[in-house]
């Protein structure tokens, strides 16, 4: 259990949302539990009185229909957080476009429609929040979905998470299945990917101050201008905020899930070395590209049913530089 927990529960108890789907008692499998989010869920999963199910990558290619099918016949789920991604920051996405739309397609087409032939009586798919243009108008709606060009530098893993959306709405509409969708903000936590090559901004610069501070290295380079702005969330707080949803939300459009409010990436720097104890210098490679120029949920829409995050971006790095050191130290 993280020490987000008794925060999250507070939360939940205060919430006016009637209660749609009753998880007690169910078998609740997550798909894609090893990765950051989806241990996140079976943590605060362990709180509920539910069964959690699990599909190792070993047992279980979510890739493949057959095997896919073959799984949710004799398991036999009753609810779903699909939360397996193939996932990567800039780099990764630029350098395999084909990679994070195929694989990405194949994972969230199996496990929806095996999810659908089963009779899942709910399911939860997880996007993110790089499905909106480049250039949407900030604070981002969930209403500006499709509403103009996305990041070149992502833009293939944005297209198979519009898919995965569209996917839910269809089977929602055609055959009545409670199928629904939260898109995050920008997520950091134990259990991130800290290799350079792929990671996203936090995990990469807990890692390059880490070890500049031990090997005494006077300068960090950061790609890019450090001037995006971007949101970030803690990712215990978002796996409180999918329990809530899958309990109280119900209509097919989706849902995004944010802090509210967000920094620089000279900012967010800036707070990472404080929490790592880095008191060296920044350089900017701004030969590297800097993505969208912000990127802010408008988190109107699950706010208004009773949800709000409770980790602050201080306390969050800090708590993910620590389990940083457990794995890394």
């Amino acid at each position: 259990m993280t020490d987000a927990a008794p925060q999250a529960a507070a939360r939940q108890a205060t919430t006016t949302a009637p209660v749609t789907y009753d998880l007690t008692g169910a078998r609740v499998f997550v798909a894609g539990h090893r990765g950051m989010v989806g241990s996140a869920l079976c943590r605060r999963l362990a709180r509920e009185p539910v069964t959690v199910l699990t599909a190792p990558r070993d047992a279980v290619d979510l890739r493949d229909q057959a095997a896919v099918a073959a799984w949710f016949a004799e398991a036999r789920p009753d609810a779903v957080f699909l939360a397996a991604a193939k996932v990567g920051g800039i780099l990764a996405n630029d350098h395999s476009p084909a990679d994070f739309l195929y694989d990405n397609l194949m994972i969230e087409a199996n496990l929806i429609h095996a999810a659908h032939q089963t009779g899942v009586a709910k399911l939860l798919f997880l996007g993110s929040s790089c499905i909106y243009p480049k250039h949407a108008t900030q604070p981002m709606d969930e209403a500006q979905l499709l509403t103009g060009p996305l990041e070149p530098t992502n833009e293939w893993y944005a297209i198979a998470k519009i898919a995965g959306i569209k996917l839910c709405q269809a089977y929602a509409r055609q055959h009545g299945r409670r199928f629904i969708s939260a898109m995050p903000t920008n997520l950091y936590g134990p259990g991130d990917t800290y290799d350079l090559e792929t990671s996203h901004v936090i995990p990469a610069l807990i890692r390059k101050m880490h070890e500049a501070r031990v090997t005494g290295a006077p300068a960090v380079t950061l790609w890019g201008s450090g001037r995006p702005r971007r949101e970030f969330l803690y990712v215990d707080d978002l796996a409180d905020a999918l329990v809530f949803l899958m309990r109280h939300y119900e209509a097919p459009e989706h849902v995004n899930v944010g802090w509210g409010e967000d920094v620089t990436i000279a900012e967010v720097a800036e707070r990472i070395a404080a929490a790592v104890g880095f008191a060296g210098r920044f350089d900017y490679d701004t030969s590297k590209p800097d993505g969208t120029p912000r990127k802010l949920l408008d988190t109107s829409r699950l706010n208004a049913l009773g949800w709000r995050p409770g980790v602050t971006l201080d306390d969050g790095l800090a708590r993910t530089y620590r389990a940083f050191l457990a794995d890394h130290g």
